[in-house]
């Protein structure tokens, strides 16, 4: 079974050095059919020069690189649909949930019929370790308007890691439209309404970075897209 690992990057030359090692040497040592793909998402630093120097001396890295800056959502649709692995992942360039935590995600893949599985850190005690209580508490709060907003049963929609066969991405990311914050939401509403068979794993934060999202203002506008993804969504139709 072939691994690919999708990276979004932005603007990260301060930790992608790092990053292009901690995952490729994780990679090869945990897969034996594998890729590593960086989506620079519009970057201004150079950051993904570190990639294209590492691809020179290991092919199993890829780039795949535009300007200008569009968000997360369109870096991560971009990834999944350029990966040729059977199983397709992705997480955070700051490695936030630790590289062990994909190798888990691989095994359930292997172990069970899922299509998708979704990393949460709302199923374990130690899920919001390292967190201040006021982060933890907004953090709780903004998933939880989202859980009422769209109806969503998961635990934790916003996880930053999430796996996918590869058969089920190709279903699901043609019809993807939402580029920033609310992607994640977007792509399970859709793998819901195709069928999918979704999985959670618990997950913790291992490497703290302050967070990008300002709970006050991306939650008003994370309400506002949610109520244009689900009439979209609900008049879609999916094949």
């Amino acid at each position: 079974m072939k691994i690919s690992l999708v990276i979004p990057m932005y603007n990260e030359s301060s930790i992608i050095e790092d990053a292009v090692k901690t995952f490729s040497e994780y990679m090869a040592a945990r897969f034996e059919d594998w890729e590593l793909i960086f989506v620079d998402d519009g970057s201004a630093d150079g950051c993904a020069a570190a990639v294209e120097r590492a691809a020179q001396s290991q092919p199993r890295i890829r780039l795949c690189s535009y300007t200008p800056n569009r968000g997360k959502g369109y870096a991560v649709r971009t990834g999944m649909l350029a990966a040729a692995g059977d199983v397709v992942l992705f997480t955070d360039c700051d490695n936030a949930y630790g590289t062990e935590a994909l190798g888990r995600m691989a095994d359930i893949f292997s172990q069970s019929d899922a299509d998708i599985v979704v990393g949460s850190r709302n199923l374990s005690k130690d899920g919001y370790e390292g967190y201040t209580w006021i982060r933890k508490l907004a953090s709780k709060t903004y998933i939880r308007m989202i859980k009422i907003a769209a109806g969503f049963r998961l635990s934790d929609s916003q996880c930053g890691i999430k796996g996918f066969r590869r058969a089920a991405a190709q279903r699901i990311f043609p019809h993807c439209e939402v580029d920033r914050f609310a992607f994640d939401l977007e792509v399970l509403m859709i793998a819901n309404k195709l069928g999918l068979k979704i999985e959670e794993m618990p997950v913790k934060i291992v490497n703290h970075r302050e967070s990008k999202v300002n709970v006050m203002r991306d939650s008003l506008k994370m309400l506002r897209d949610v109520r244009r993804m689900k009439k979209r969504i609900r008049k879609k139709e999916l094949s």
